[in-house]
């Protein structure tokens, strides 16, 4: 019988489990508002899920498939830690199980959510597929195969580059003033200050000028052709300040637009519908796109150190170019539909993703500098 490979430090699975699980939070308890104690239950009765008689099938589906990846990520972080498969299995569904039931007990403070023991078990199926498929995926062999591939791939970025990377199509998904663009959180921290301003006397100037409001009116085509170049671009040289110069770069030129493509395609599909899914294609962004792969394609030689002092002028700029640009007037429109569709439970993860993302590639890309110093 051949031993089990020896891993070090933490993989790329644990850290995914860590953020599927604030995933699964923020979804199970949206809206963080209007929470209340419920009235005429104890202690012991909040402790109790009700089995209720129906469940809608979206629901259904959702509760198996939202829990599915979290268990595989759990079993193969804990395959990792030189647990057998069984045992891998036991701590992966345990730790969800826990997960689900208390979100499903947090759940009876949280408005128009309804808990029920019947979640609980969907969710804990969903974990237990999950820890199944990753044991049969350790049987395979796969995990070492992906090791010693994503060292030959990421070996300079380690984690912290894939764990960004996996998280930069989910911020596309919430619509973005300028194609492709992200870190657009000025105007979410205007309207906090206005509201914190408010009444205050010596804060009057300041409160109006936070007031003033913005011009509407389309970006001109030159903000609109660079936002798209930078902001794939961007994600394309975060990746090379995380791999090692060579040929294999010239797939992540690829990957990366035809992911942002993807990405893109859906929200406009889950916003406009299936008919409108390619309207965002304009020939400009087209244009953009091509030009952003073939600057991509001439930089897989350049080394790590000034992959990342390039990605932080691409990322800088994209922010900088998202905040000075007009509103366009079909963003508030975009908004407006994604905020009201089926997946109002996810749209403001993937709104803080999208407000987020750039600052946090940007601080890791300042430690790696700080690093190689």
């Amino acid at each position: 019988m051949s031993a089990r490979p020896i891993h070090r430090g933490t993989g790329i699975a644990a850290v995914m489990a860590w953020l599927w699980s604030l995933l699964i939070v923020y979804a199970s308890l949206y809206p963080f508002e209007g929470w209340r104690l419920p009235p005429g239950i104890g202690a012991l009765d909040l402790m109790r899920l009700p089995w209720t008689r129906w469940i809608p099938g979206f629901d259904t589906t959702s509760n198996l498939l939202g829990y599915l990846p979290l268990g595989l990520l759990l079993a193969l972080a804990s395959l990792r830690g030189q647990h057998s498969r069984p045992r891998a299995i036991v701590i992966a569904v345990l730790l969800a199980a826990v997960l689900s039931y208390t979100m499903e007990v947090v759940q009876q403070f949280v408005p128009r959510r309804v808990p029920s023991a019947q979640d609980w078990a969907l969710n804990a199926a969903g974990a237990s597929v999950g820890a199944v498929l990753a044991a049969l995926i350790d049987r395979l062999g796969w995990p070492s195969r992906w090791h010693g591939t994503r060292e030959r791939w990421f070996g300079v970025g380690g984690n912290g580059v894939q764990a960004l990377l996996l998280l930069w199509p989910l911020g596309l998904l919430f619509p973005s003033p300028l194609p492709f663009g992200m870190g657009q959180i000025g105007g979410r921290l205007r309207d906090l200050a206005s509201e914190w301003l408010a009444g205050v006397e010596w804060a009057g100037p300041l409160t109006a000028w936070l007031d003033t409001a913005e011009v509407v009116e389309p970006a001109s085509t030159g903000i609109e052709a660079t936002a798209a170049v930078l902001g794939l671009l961007g994600p394309c040289l975060l990746a090379y300040a995380g791999s090692t110069p060579g040929w294999r770069r010239a797939w992540l030129a690829i990957g990366v637009p035809t992911l942002a493509a993807a990405s893109v395609t859906l929200s406009t599909a889950l916003n406009f519908g299936p008919e409108h899914a390619l309207a965002w294609r304009t020939p400009l962004v087209t244009v953009a796109m091509g030009v952003a792969v073939v600057m991509a394609m001439g930089l897989v030689w350049i080394g790590p150190r000034l992959a990342g002092a390039l990605a932080l002028v691409a990322l800088t700029g994209l922010v900088v170019l998202v905040h000075v640009a007009p509103a366009d007037p079909y963003f508030a429109q975009s908004l407006q539909a994604w905020e009201q569709g089926t997946f109002i439970r996810f749209h403001g993860l993937a709104e803080w993703v999208g407000w987020l993302w750039p600052y946090a590639a940007i601080a890791w890309l300042l430690r790696q500098v700080g690093r190689v110093r």
